[in-house]
């Protein structure tokens, strides 16, 4: 029995009347696994993990191989159960009812020793009428089942044919039919991630009382209409009616900023309990809309909503109503056979920077709003304006979206499913159904929400034959597919919300996949739709390896987090490269070969002979190495959005794999878990910036692209300089004469034959000489300098140990980092270790001999902290 419960939607620091009371059970619990023998205190929300974990009964799940070592927990079958009095006389209320926001995953709910229902979706809330069983003091429990058992079992169920996978690959070290459950998918394991399929209640449970009618959910959607050119805020509410007889009332809806007040007369009864209200603002009122970061202001205005009904019953409602709109635009490209994929959000062409996102914690309850704002201010000081929520872990928190909102970062947005095929019997069906309406629902009020995708990469796994179908039983996949993502979510996404787009999958072809019947031949093709893109093998720092794509949602490359992050869950025998514990964190499988042998390519591998300094280096050394690649990869997108070649280009979108840590291991994140920033996310802070110039070689000659995310043309020089590595004094520089670089494009500002520009500069080889240049405008606005290798650093000559000193000094909230170097030093990483917050710029190239360096706290710290804390690294440190 499902209830699509909504509190409301993008509520911003919301308040409401509630006609009756509301009671939440959150909090202690008692938890007891399946044979009785043990019952310990647990806090809801929560799971039982972290109630075994609180009672110091196990050690911190974590910690080494406590992911093997605690998998008994997950095979249990455990019970929640609670005793509470209601605090209100139910007798003075018609109707009770017990709500779950969310139940992980699979339980049976008994009220007072009754059976009132079952739970199978974590995705999803739970209504039940509790009326006739409630008593002033009441007994409730859950009793869950094994995720992983319920998953075999609905497996073995399955007898008419298989649906891959059945199980990860190995080295995830997972467990299995992880597609047969409506629960997180990667908390059976991933590349990147544990398992830790754990059972719990983890989001709220209360219980709520009324008279007459109650309001159960509350959807708003402002839509802009073209023709008329004029907003309207469409709402639908629906009321649980308990009077037998009509209840009649009035709505008023107001929004004081946009002079908007609008009086609904309205009438309720048992069968028709929904009511749409249409909110025209008058044209004459100037609405100031919603832009992504960068790009204009977060405007959102308070609207509330009233409900007067019969019976003096007052519901009142507020919530925070943003006006944007937004277009998936797929055309024809003149000189391309294929078609575009951008976005234009208000009418402006938007090029999305950014990352994806996963679930930050195996377990949900850990990730509070102050995580959540550390994680997604982390992102806009990077210069993104994009986050892609990934189809494996779970729809985001409320709080996650209200932030997106407020910082201007709009969430590309995957129903949770992921790189599988899935079931498609009834029940399983009725469950997605549910989940995906409760889901849009809950959402589509959030205006960094820019569009929908039925999942994760199970197209192309249909398409390239990931599973090994027989082809005699493909048909039947394909049209299990489209089954799910067309005739399921693809209906309900077209009936709930018409203000987005919907995809059907990522990588898709957009329009040519829906014309090929929704499983296209090349998903992967660069003329339509989005890509997905790795390769480890090839040389990263050779750009024509990359797709020339229209729009880039996955791509990147593997690092180490920090010592600091992997000392807390490790011990002294696990840090060097090859240790057990090494090999247990990495899930990829030739994850730690692949990195070594791209870094080699044109770095030498740690030479020291201290174990603990090498495993440091090497650590170090993977954090280089990815930071360079995702750079390469990153600026040849970012330079490909204004040209066509060969059919090719008009890139707009750039998302790489991925932004954040769900535990601390090797992974593609550029944030460590808990927030700490990798070298990949300074760099990311500077291959975002609005204002980018990118230096690459093709066929022997050097060019300059300025890239301009701005909103107006500027008149820019670019100045190069050319440093020997020698020598901290440029050999030649030169700065080129002014040249329009035109709002949200990508023009070519310099171009000279590698030979000639080595002969103007006396002295110089490939080998001994590296080039560094920035742009600058008429209007003070600079770029971030950036370089360019004309050799591998192992080539490089001249290049000698830097001596780094440093002066700590606080200024305010912030401290200051004076550095001095006696060389130049590339790859200059500055670290404080376990200390949070994160500095202004690092992993830089200093070419000069004094830099200043910001470091932000997150919390409280001293400077004598930072000094004893602080170490710093560069390349030849690690020789």
């Amino acid at each position: 029995m499902h209830l699509y419960l909504l509190t409301l939607l993008a509520l911003s620091g919301a308040g409401c009347v509630v006609a009756g009371p509301s009671h939440s059970l959150r909090g202690s619990w008692w938890v007891s696994n399946g044979n009785g023998s043990l019952e310990l205190p647990g806090t809801v929300p929560g799971c039982v993990h972290s109630a075994l974990y609180q009672r110091g009964l196990i050690q911190d799940p974590y910690y080494r191989f406590n992911d093997l070592n605690y998998r008994w927990i997950s095979l249990d079958n455990w019970t929640y159960s609670t005793e509470f009095k209601i605090p209100f006389n139910i007798r003075e209320w018609q109707k009770v009812k017990l709500i779950f926001d969310g139940v992980d995953t699979v339980a049976e709910i008994q009220f007072n020793n009754v059976t009132i229902g079952k739970t199978d979706n974590m995705f999803t809330g739970y209504s039940f009428d509790i009326t006739d069983l409630v008593r002033d003091a009441n007994s409730l429990k859950l009793r869950f089942q094994s995720a992983v058992q319920y998953a075999e079992l609905q497996n073995k169920a399955h007898t008419r044919y298989p649906v891959p996978p059945a199980c990860p690959p190995k080295e995830q070290k997972g467990e299995c039919h992880v597609n047969f459950i409506r629960k997180e998918q990667c908390s059976f394991s991933w590349d990147w991630g544990p398992s830790f399929p754990s059972q719990g209640i983890w989001k709220d449970v209360r219980i709520e009382a009324y008279n007459i009618s109650h309001l159960n959910h509350l959807t708003f959607l402002p839509i802009y209409d073209n023709t008329s050119q004029e907003w309207t805020v469409e709402i639908e509410a629906s009321f649980d009616v308990v009077s037998s007889k009509p209840v009649g009332g009035q709505a008023i809806v107001a929004i004081p900023k946009l002079q908007t007040q609008q009086t609904y007369n309205i009438e309720l009864q048992q069968r028709q309990r929904t009511v749409k209200l249409l909110v025209k603002i008058s044209k004459e009122i100037a609405v100031e809309p919603w832009w992504p970061r960068g790009h204009g202001n977060q405007t959102g205005y308070n609207m509330t909503i009233h409900f007067v009904l019969d019976g003096g019953l007052s519901i009142e409602k507020s919530a925070k109503v943003y006006f944007r709109t937004v277009q998936l635009v797929e055309e024809p490209i003149k000189d391309s056979p294929g078609l575009s994929f951008y976005f234009k959000i208000n009418g402006l062409p938007i090029f999305l920077k950014g990352s994806n996102w996963i679930p930050a914690d195996s377990f949900q309850e850990k990730v509070t709003p102050e995580l959540l704002q550390l994680l997604l201010q982390s992102v806009v000081d990077a210069n993104m304006n994009t986050l892609r929520v990934w189809g494996g872990g779970v729809y985001e928190q409320d709080e996650f979206y209200e932030l997106c909102n407020e910082l201007g970062i709009m969430v590309w947005q995957d129903f949770m499913f992921a790189c599988a095929l899935y079931p498609t019997e009834q029940s399983f069906m009725e469950s997605v159904r549910a989940e995906v309406t409760y889901q849009i629902r809950r959402l589509k009020s959030h205006p960094s929400i820019i569009i929908w995708s039925g999942n994760n990469e199970n197209e192309v796994a249909l398409s390239v034959d990931w599973f090994h179908i027989n082809p005699s039983d493909l048909k039947t996949y394909i049209d299990d597919y489209v089954t799910l993502y067309v005739s399921n979510i693809r209906e309900i996404v077209l009936q709930e919300d018409k203000s987005r787009p919907f995809i059907a999958s990522s990588p898709t072809n957009g329009v040519k996949t829906m014309a090929e019947g929704w499983v296209s031949k090349d998903p992967y093709s660069n003329l339509y739709g989005d890509v997905h893109f790795y390769d480890y093998l090839s040389d990263c720092w050779d750009w024509k390896v990359f797709p020339k794509a229209r729009l880039v949602s996955e791509y990147g490359y593997q690092s180490w987090p920090s010592f600091s992050t992997l000392e807390k869950v490790s011990s002294k025998e696990d840090w060097s490269y090859s240790s057990h514990f090494s090999l247990h964190r990495q899930h990829h499988g030739d994850g730690n070969d692949e990195m070594l042998q791209q870094a080699q390519l044109h770095f030498t591998l740690p030479q020291r002979t201290d174990p603990l300094r090498k495993f440091k280096d090497t650590i170090y050394l993977t954090q280089v190495m990815q930071a360079q690649c995702v750079k390469s990869e990153t600026e040849f997108y970012m330079r490909s959005r204004s040209e066509v070649v060969n059919g090719e280009g008009r890139t707009m979108g750039a998302l790489y794999w991925q932004l954040n840590d769900i535990w601390q291991a090797p992974s593609w994140a550029s944030l460590e878990y808990g927030g700490k920033w990798k070298m990949l996310h300074y760099f990311a802070r500077r291959f975002f910036a609005p204002l980018l110039p990118v230096g690459f070689e093709d066929r022997g000659v050097f060019y300059v692209y300025g890239v301009s995310d701005l909103h107006r043309d500027y008149n820019t020089r670019l100045t190069v300089r050319v440093y020997t590595w020698s020598s901290l004094k440029p050999v030649c520089s030169l700065v080129t004469s002014h040249a329009v670089l035109k709002a949200g494009e990508a023009t070519i500002l310099y171009k000279k034959p590698v030979p000639k520009l080595l002969e103007r500069c006396k002295g110089c080889t490939r080998e001994t000489c590296v080039v560094s240049f920035h742009l600058s405008t008429d209007s003070d606005l600079f770029s971030p300098t950036n370089y360019h290798f004309l050799s591998s650093l192992k080539d490089a000559k001249g290049l000698v140990k830097a001596n780094i000193t440093v002066n700590i000094s606080q200024k305010g909230d912030l401290f200051v980092f004076d550095l001095k170097t006696s060389a130049i030093a590339p790859f200059v990483w500055l670290d404080v270790g376990s200390i949070p917050g994160r500095f202004s710029d690092n992993g830089f190239l200093m070419t000069k001999k004094m830099h200043s360096v910001l470091f932000h706290p997150w919390k409280l710290t001293s400077k004598r902290e930072l000094q004893q804390a602080f170490s710093v690294t560069s390349l030849t440190d690690i020789y």
